[in-house]
């Protein structure tokens, strides 16, 4: 996928781009007609993600789908205003708008998101959705995938996965961060590494799963960066990422407190219902800013990194953008429950690979080596 426009009426498909904030711009948005209260955006935002990422249906409207989340909204709405403390007369102003709410169209291929304003005429207009400027520009991410430093194989075949992905949406620096090194063999061959990928990062810290790693990678960056990014993710290295697919769903989101992941519990679609997965979640810069001063984090940093993350901003008051992707991003078919599900297209994340199969198995489905040159060098 090149990226997603917005159509007007009668035109034909523009592939220049898509930006879901606009929507929130527009003076006749749902959101406007409650003054202050824009928080509907957040969940509307989560919402629609989903019906673009999930079971499109090139061309067709799928209102049926739609009427069957509308639940969701009724939820995530709730929990949301619960969450500002908002008054239970304001929440039913955003509760009524959310509930005009009437038809969606989407498809990468044809995409046109419809809203039937509560606040227009009585002829009801169509919002159609415009550029925004982050479509304008190239944003950074760094991803930064958690490991140990005895994990050689598995780095290397990870500097293969990325090392032939590409996106002209996203400058992405993929770095391998563990703690401090405590092998004399360690130190040779992380330095070769090093000496020819400039890819590792060695904390301050001594090697942990759930005393602190998380924090001091986060906590870390500003101070040993030449400069920062618009987005930083901690992945696993468990996880397989398609870097196309994430720039593609990164693109039109906030570029300031952004919460970005795979929410958990499994089965919930509200982003603000308890975390994101430890798999692979995305910070934007001013919250990771925010990590290295606050005394929120560094106070609290024993236990489940994911959960501590989402204590850490909720504490805060922080991450009032949040963005759960699912169904893009689960768990290997059969290995986590609910959080497991079929291999789809449109992922941009499969985590638990554990075994060299599983890893076959996604590397053959997303047919990842399509682009192998022929030539006379070799037959494979």
């Amino acid at each position: 996928m090149t990226g997603w426009k917005a159509r007007k009426p009668g035109t034909g498909y523009n592939s220049n781009g898509l930006g879901l904030t606009a929507i929130f711009k527009n003076p006749n948005c749902l959101t406007r007609g409650c003054g202050k209260l824009l928080f509907m955006e957040y969940i509307c935002y989560s919402h629609f993600s989903y019906f673009m990422f999930s079971n499109c249906k090139q061309g067709k409207h799928d209102e049926e789908q739609f009427l069957i989340l509308f639940p969701h909204l009724v939820h995530d709405t709730l929990s949301f205003s619960k969450f500002k403390d908002i008054s239970t007369q304001e929440t039913s102003k955003i509760m009524r708008a959310a509930m005009k709410i009437t038809t969606i169209s989407y498809c990468p291929t044809l995409l046109s998101v419809h809203l039937k304003s509560p606040f227009s005429t009585s002829t009801n207009s169509t919002i159609i959705l415009q550029d925004t400027p982050h479509l304008q520009s190239q944003f950074s991410l760094l991803i930064g995938i958690l490991t140990r430093p005895d994990n050689y194989e598995r780095r290397h075949f990870l500097r293969l996965i990325y090392g032939i992905q590409s996106t002209p949406l996203a400058k992405i620096d993929v770095k391998f961060v563990f703690c401090k090194l405590n092998k004399p063999e360690q130190r040779t061959y992380i330095s070769l590494e090093i000496m020819r990928f400039r890819d590792i990062m060695i904390l301050n810290c001594i090697e942990n799963m759930n005393n602190g790693k998380t924090y001091t990678y986060f906590s870390s960056l500003p101070k040993i960066l030449p400069q920062h990014y618009d987005y930083v993710m901690k992945a696993d290295d468990d996880v397989f990422l398609r870097l196309a697919p994430l720039a593609l769903s990164l693109q039109p989101l906030p570029r300031s407190d952004l919460y970005y992941g795979f929410v958990i519990p499994c089965h919930s679609m509200n982003p603000f219902a308890h975390y994101m997965s430890g798999m692979g979640f995305i910070l934007s810069w001013d919250l990771i800013e925010w990590i290295t001063v606050s005394e929120i984090p560094a106070n609290d940093t024993f236990g489940p990194e994911d959960k501590l993350v989402g204590k850490w901003l909720n504490m805060g008051k922080k991450a009032m953008n949040r963005f759960s992707n699912k169904p893009a991003m689960y768990d290997y078919p059969g290995t986590n429950g609910r959080c497991s599900h079929d291999l789809i297209p449109d992922t941009i994340a499969v985590h638990r690979l554990k075994k060299w199969e599983q890893w076959f198995d996604v590397l053959n489905f997303f047919n990842v080596t399509e682009a192998l040159e022929k030539s006379d060098l070799y037959s494979v």
